[in-house]
């Protein structure tokens, strides 16, 4: 199961890039929607027997990452009639090869760990430093709210991956209680994003440093 595991993992990591070097943002949703259904899928095959929990908070990642989402992003982005970011605060090319160093120190770092021996040949903690730091630069490098938003999904999957490394010793209502907040903090963050569309016809979210009091 590790060999299948890291398969998935290395996939997620994959996505990471794909992510940041794309300008479509349909692309980058889809990105954020088969990293989240892929993650979805790892407590099934890291715990040993089956537990009822796992089950529903695995069937629940996936629904919510892959499906209700990107749905709502994808809707926003057809209310907002945008299909690409043009200005990123960060460029394309620089945010490719921060996402490709990440993740080539994140398998360095995780093997200088004293991690426990079964998690040794696992890429769980590589994985997990890669996404967070993708996602911060996901998250800080463009100026497209949607965007922002996807990059929030992708550092949550960061510390998502990281809490799997605990599922054989602690149950995974901590990993519940993160999907809840994040479920929460979209529809937050969507009803922004409708706000910023409607006060300024944009989704740049540099136009907020126009708000005076």
């Amino acid at each position: 199961m590790i060999e299948l595991s890291n398969l998935l993992i290395g996939l997620a990591m994959g996505l990471n890039l794909m992510a940041l070097s794309s300008s479509r943002l349909p692309s980058v949703i889809r990105a954020a929607a088969v990293q989240g259904m892929v993650l979805g899928v790892l407590p099934l095959l890291l715990e040993h027997q089956f537990n009822w929990l796992i089950g529903l908070v695995s069937v629940g990642t996936i629904v919510i990452k892959g499906v209700v989402i990107p749905g709502l992003l994808r809707r926003a982005l057809r209310a907002a009639s945008i299909d690409r970011e043009e200005d990123p605060l960060l460029g394309y090319v620089p945010s490719l090869l921060l996402g490709a160093a990440a993740a080539i120190g994140s398998v360095v770092l995780a093997d200088a760990l004293p991690l426990r021996p079964e998690d040794a040949g696992s890429l769980l903690v590589a994985g997990s430093f890669a996404t967070l730091f993708s996602g911060f630069v996901l998250l800080i490098g463009r100026s497209k709210a949607i965007a922002q938003v996807c990059g929030y999904l992708i550092l949550e999957n960061g510390i998502y991956l990281f809490g799997l490394l605990l599922i054989n010793t602690t149950p995974l209502v901590v990993e519940g209680g993160i999907l809840l907040d994040l479920t929460v903090a979209v529809f937050i963050i969507g009803i922004i994003v409708d706000r910023i569309q409607r006060a300024f016809d944009t989704l740049d979210t540099r136009k907020l440093t126009t708000l005076k009091e």
